[in-house]
């Protein structure tokens, strides 16, 4: 069994239809920066919506303790029954930041690719559990590059930390000298600067990573000409490929074709269904010929590009079905239409005027 070919013969870039072929097997560029980047910004949007009633009432509730010790009972019933209520609004905040941290997760992770049901992601892989495997994850390239960036998201994101708290250092170093009221609200205040500076920080990291993700992925995808070349050979059978191919090959004519009318002499048109663009030179051809032709759709595109253009526009509904159906685009017209589009130049040149440059 021949071997695999070695990174160094992979020379071309993948094609679109290798790169669709692996995300359909659910191989996709991903970062897990944008997810972490996405779950802090949802705790920074849940603290910005909860901080304030939750620190309205975690000052009433402290304050009442601690300004009024004597009125609360310290037996085990009424200290069971307040730690239950407690527990359970605790537990209710808890689960909605749950279920919004999953949630977000999974929407920042099908927004890098779209979800698929892979069976090859899922089937066992005995070389998962080889140790060569394993000692080539552990310390392989890719290992050393996910620890010098996770080295760097590091110390990046701690500077930026301490860029934003540096200015209230004298606050904060007060902080254990000043009152309930004032420790909550200069908490909430820091908390969320801190979240602001980490999510555009993490932002910045989870855009590079995302670059450096695809960058390796497309690299890993890479091509052998030989590859290649079997590729397009197997795509020349594919009917949707043929297909998508003719779309192109078409759109790309009517470009040429749309570019070439500003070159014509005449338009001749059946007002809205056939037109058919000629270009007479003398010095050029014996006879004129067809620059572009359309029907429908695509002969009132044509005269609005002619009009457009100053290219004069003539209606004669038999010419025009007759040139259409004789004549092919860079072909002479024939010999039985001579007569006819002989008189219909003679017309447009003799009220010619200078068309606009």
């Amino acid at each position: 069994m021949a071997d695999a070919p070695d990174q160094h013969q992979r020379t071309e870039e993948p094609t679109p239809k290798r790169l669709e072929d692996a995300r359909k097997k659910g191989d996709a560029p991903k970062s897990q920066e944008i997810v972490a980047t996405a779950m802090i910004g949802a705790a920074g949007l849940a603290l910005f919506m909860l901080a304030g009633p939750a620190a309205k009432s975690l000052t009433a509730t402290g304050a009442a303790f601690l300004d009024h010790p004597h009125e609360f009972a310290v037996d085990g019933a009424t200290l069971q029954r307040v730690f239950l209520i407690v527990a359970m609004k605790i537990g209710a905040a808890l689960a909605g930041l749950a279920a919004l941290f999953v949630g977000v997760a999974l929407l920042s992770n099908a927004a890098q690719a779209r979800p698929v049901l892979a069976a090859d992601k899922v089937k066992p892989q005995w070389k998962r559990l080889s140790p060569v495997e394993g000692a080539k994850r552990l310390f392989g390239p890719t290992a050393l590059v996910n620890f010098a960036k996770g080295v760097g998201k590091i110390f990046l994101v701690g500077a930026v930390l301490i860029f934003a708290l540096w200015p209230d250092r004298d606050r904060l170093a007060g902080l254990p000298y000043a009152d309930v009221r004032a420790i909550l609200k200069l908490a909430s205040a820091e908390t969320a600067k801190l979240v602001l500076y980490a999510v555009v920080a993490m932002t910045a990291i989870a855009a590079l990573d995302y670059a450096w993700a695809r960058r390796e992925w497309k690299k890993r995808l890479m091509m052998t000409k030989d590859e290649v070349r079997r590729e397009m050979k197997e795509s020349e059978g594919d009917p949707q490929i043929r297909g998508r191919q003719r779309q192109q090959r078409e759109a790309r004519a009517r470009r040429r074709m749309m570019a070439a009318v500003k070159d014509a002499t005449v338009l001749i048109m059946n007002p809205t269904h056939y037109a058919v663009a000629l270009k007479y030179d003398a010095a050029d051809r014996a006879a004129p010929h067809c620059l572009a032709k359309g029907l429908d759709d695509t002969a009132l595109r044509l005269r609005a590009r002619a009009e457009e253009c100053g290219v004069p526009v003539v209606e004669n509904p038999p010419l025009a079905r007759a040139l259409y159906a004789a004549v092919e685009i860079d072909e002479e017209i024939p010999v039985e239409h001579y007569e006819a589009v002989a008189k219909v130049i003679g017309f447009v040149m003799g009220k010619a005027k200078p068309r606009p440059s």
